[in-house]
């Protein structure tokens, strides 16, 4: 039987998210991979990969928040709004306390509008902004709203002139917290850069559970590894679970609408929902049709034999 459920991956420095699926595919010998969230290749952190099947439910994952751990650095800006990119701007001094820092901070939560960096892969008229960017090119950017739920400072360290704060957040998707860095800065009256970041929570998934791609190794050679995958179910365990009725088992599994009778308990809210047998077998995603009050398939995961 081949692999199947969510990898979660403790992404190293240096390597894309493209390089650590790709180095997973030579490592598991298989190509049906798929990750959960893009992560520059300087932040480390959780990158959950979905093996297999697992693959269809990736854009349930992508829409639970996301947890980061990161250090901004006050009086610093470049272009890529991070260590990473030119410096644009340097200020003289900075004279603000860790306390005023904190204020300012409490003022992100809730519903802010961000505007995209320039070196990201947001695309204008088919191209990606980092491609422009690397052109020399700067374009007008559309502000997108993005939700910071928690956001907390850590610690501080003054760094020669410039004070490093670092701070937690948890935000919804989209956000660009080298973004949130600049606009922390700016409400500061200061230029700011990001320095450091560690994404600590993805779809649902700390940094606890997480393999380094030398475990992961160490592991498919013992042939260990699909034990520590997460099961398929358990990744979108966000969504309300339901069991269908004995006699509609077949039907379920089939991809056949279900009556809302068949169901337990009573589906109420739109949205999808997980559908287990009585036996507690995950058969699949189903939702409830608004015109009808059907329960029809989404995604059915068949067993496999």
């Amino acid at each position: 039987m081949s692999l199947e459920g969510v990898l979660a991956v403790d992404k190293p420095a240096g390597m894309t998210s493209h390089d650590v699926v790709a180095r997973t595919r030579r490592i598991l010998k298989m190509k049906r991979i798929g990750h959960t969230g893009t992560l520059d290749p300087e932040v480390t952190g959780v990158l959950p990969l979905c093996l297999g099947r697992a693959t269809r439910v990736v854009e349930y994952m992508q829409e639970l928040p996301k947890e980061y751990e990161a250090t901004l650095r006050l009086g610093l800006a470049t272009d890529t709004e991070d260590l990473t990119g030119n410096i644009i701007e340097q200020a003289d001094q900075v004279s603000v306390t860790p306390a005023e820092v904190g204020k300012v901070l409490e003022t992100f939560r809730g519903t802010i509008s961000q505007v995209p960096p320039m070196y990201s892969a947001v695309k204008v008229d088919g191209k990606r902004l980092y491609e422009l960017a690397r052109e020399g090119k700067t374009v007008e950017r559309k502000s997108r709203e993005v939700t910071i739920y928690e956001i907390e400072m850590k610690d501080y360290e003054w760094n020669g002139p410039f004070l490093d704060v670092s701070f937690r957040a948890l935000c919804s998707k989209g956000t660009y917290i080298r973004t949130l860095c600049v606009d922390i800065g700016r409400a500061l009256g200061l230029p700011a850069t990001m320095v450091k970041l560690t994404r600590t929570v993805s779809a649902g998934i700390s940094a606890a559970e997480c393999l380094t791609l030398e475990e992961i190794e160490r592991l498919m050679q013992a042939g260990e590894l699909q034990e520590h995958l997460i099961k398929v179910d358990h990744a979108i365990r966000h969504l309300p679970a339901h069991t269908v009725s004995d006699d509609k088992s077949a039907a379920a599994m089939q991809g056949q609408r279900l009556s809302s009778r068949a169901v337990a308990p009573e589906v109420t809210t739109e949205g999808s929902i997980r559908l287990y047998n009585s036996d507690g077998l995950f058969l699949g995603i189903f939702e409830k049709q608004e015109e009808t009050g059907a329960i029809a398939p989404v995604k059915v995961f068949l067993p496999e034999i």
